[in-house]
């Protein structure tokens, strides 16, 4: 059987170890482990997301709406935007998608940070475009502009991951608005929000608002209820940007493309203010405690505006010996091997799970 060459050489993207797999390869009791690898809430998700799941199953039959008016329109007020300037995907990361198959071919490529969320280079090779990343594993500023500007003519997507996945640093709202305003007007610049409400709610400066970018010209904001809104088993992401952009990269959505559950789930999660200001502040409380651990234990950290925190190891210790000894005592963090670093990416959890967490990690550093 033979495929399209552009496929040949690509990997296939691992995601963070499911519990499932730790039951069965060392037997652990499912209530003595902790998943702190996929940066999901450690919450839970809110109490009115889960009821109107529940009484949606009814209707399990049916088609959702597939126009997602109420989401739509729970998104535009929300973000002071008209909901002709949203997109609905199956997770963020299927926004993506629609943007490279609507903006890419072979004869284009996209611009990115050393490091970042590996799908936009995977999606890439989907399509055989090229991709350029800065030396710098984040995101500098000057770099990428020198990049873009030597390759202007090949780059047509640029990606900001703001805040970073996996790293976890940020750019402040002005210099990245200061960055789009020297792209040409035919480059789509991506700000991959998908962790901002932990970003602005730690530093207001970070703040990138979504009635901001439908302004723009060559830009599109893209968020999810996978992090803060604690809903990621829904797979609910959007894209904001102005009517133009949202018309192209909608020709590409297929009908039907989130569940009903979701769709009910993503309305009713908006409405619980509460819920995602308990997530908020469990996340940036129990962070400094992770900071402080590192700090007392000579571990290089990198400041996070996030739900997860990144540790950087010297050569004295291996990121991948360290979470392998983990998971079999049923810790599963995630290793940063795949992106070339000696180091492990730590969701943040429970006061009780981060307990846990670092009392076995201090055992192993």
């Amino acid at each position: 059987m033979n495929f399209n060459p552009q496929i040949s050489n690509l990997p296939i993207y691992e995601a963070g170890k499911p519990i499932e797999l730790v039951i069965r390869e060392f037997g652990i009791n499912p209530k003595d482990i902790i998943k702190l690898a996929s940066n999901e809430n450690p919450l839970g998700c809110s109490p009115l997301a889960l009821e109107a799941m529940e009484k949606s199953i009814k209707s399990a039959n049916l088609y959702p709406d597939d126009s997602y008016y109420e989401l739509k329109e729970s998104l535009a007020n929300l973000y002071m935007v008209n909901s002709k300037n949203i997109v609905i995907g199956s997770g963020s990361d299927q926004v993506i998608e629609f943007i490279m198959h609507a903006k890419l071919d072979p004869n284009k490529a996209i611009l990115s940070a050393g490091v970042t969320f590996a799908m936009y280079g995977i999606y890439a090779q989907h399509i055989g475009a090229k991709i350029y990343k800065t030396t710098s594993p984040n995101h500098d500023l000057n770099e990428l502009k020198a990049l873009y500007n030597q390759h202007k003519n090949e780059i047509k997507v640029i990606f900001l991951c703001l805040p970073n996945n996996p790293l976890g640093e940020c750019l402040d709202a002005s210099e990245v608005y200061e960055f789009i305003s020297g792209v040409d007007s035919d480059t789509l610049v991506v700000i991959d929000g998908a962790y901002m409400e932990f970003a602005k709610f730690k530093d207001n400066k970070k703040a990138i608002n979504p009635k901001d970018i439908v302004l723009l010209s060559n830009a599109i904001y893209l968020g999810t209820f996978s992090k803060a809104y604690g809903l990621g088993g829904m797979r609910v992401g959007y894209g904001i940007a102005n009517e133009l952009i949202i018309n192209g990269v909608s020709k590409l959505r297929a009908p039907f493309n989130i569940t009903t559950p979701s769709l009910a789930a993503a309305i009713a999660a908006i409405k619980d203010q509460n819920f995602i200001d308990q997530t908020l502040q469990n996340n940036l409380k129990e962070m400094s405690i992770y900071e402080k651990f590192a700090q007392d234990n000579h571990i290089e950290f990198i400041p996070s505006y996030t739900n997860f925190i990144t540790f950087v190891f010297d050569n004295n210790k291996n990121s991948t010996k360290i979470c392998d000894n983990l998971l079999r005592k049923g810790i599963i963090l995630r290793n940063l091997q795949s992106y070339g670093l000696n180091a492990i990416r730590i969701t943040i959890g429970t006061k009780e799970q981060n307990i846990k967490v670092l009392e076995a990690l201090k055992k192993e550093i």
